[in-house]
């Protein structure tokens, strides 16, 4: 998905739920840490703010309309070459899915997504509990540095990116009652928004 579609702030919490979701193998933790740029890299330039997410009480309604609409987004988004904005049309199009799904706009669903992101990244995909954003990432640093099959380079690289990932904390969650929900929906949230991200 081009970088401009979504605020930078969701892009950490987009790290933490592909990593969470990466980690059944010591492999998959490295080509994440490859995939997904320092925090620092992934905020906007200084001349531009990121919009802070808008934190909301999450709604089953609103979570079957993601999964319904995840299909048709990424179809459209599937075709966008990275880091450009993207034009009328494509947010038209964009608009379109989201309002057939039950969302105002796609800045609605957008939020949503972030918010559902927000929440999944501080789930432990072991045992599929919510531990909190820090206690992932702790976990992964752990999990990369117990690899002994890591070439040296790769491992510090990754070391790096999440150590910088752990100094760059996301927001704390506003409406517990979305952890409960999310629990509810986690494996098909990992299995819809997960590809989306790779």
């Amino acid at each position: 998905m081009p970088a401009l579609l979504r605020p930078a702030l969701t892009a950490i919490g987009v790290a933490c739920l592909v990593t969470a979701t990466s980690l059944a193998s010591s492999g998959a933790a490295l080509a994440q840490a490859k995939q997904q740029p320092a925090p620092a890299q992934q905020a906007a330039p200084p001349q531009q703010q990121a919009p802070a997410l808008k934190q909301i009480a999450l709604t089953d309604k609103q979570l079957d309309g993601v999964l319904a609409a995840q299909k048709d987004m990424d179809a459209i988004t599937a075709k966008l070459p990275e880091n450009t904005a993207p034009d009328p049309k494509v947010i038209a199009q964009l608009d379109g899915v989201a309002k057939k799904h039950g969302f105002a706009s796609y800045d609605d669903y957008n939020n949503v997504v972030d918010n559902i992101s927000l929440v999944l990244g501080g789930f432990d995909p072991a045992t599929k509990k919510y531990v909190g954003n820090d206690a992932v990432i702790k976990s992964q640093i752990a999990q990369v540095e117990a690899d002994k099959k890591m070439p040296a380079k790769d491992k510090k690289e990754a070391l790096d990116e999440l150590n910088q990932a752990l100094k760059t904390p996301a927001p704390a969650i506003e409406n517990k009652g979305n952890i409960d929900l999310i629990a509810k929906y986690y494996d098909k949230l990992v299995a819809a928004l997960g590809d989306d991200q790779n």
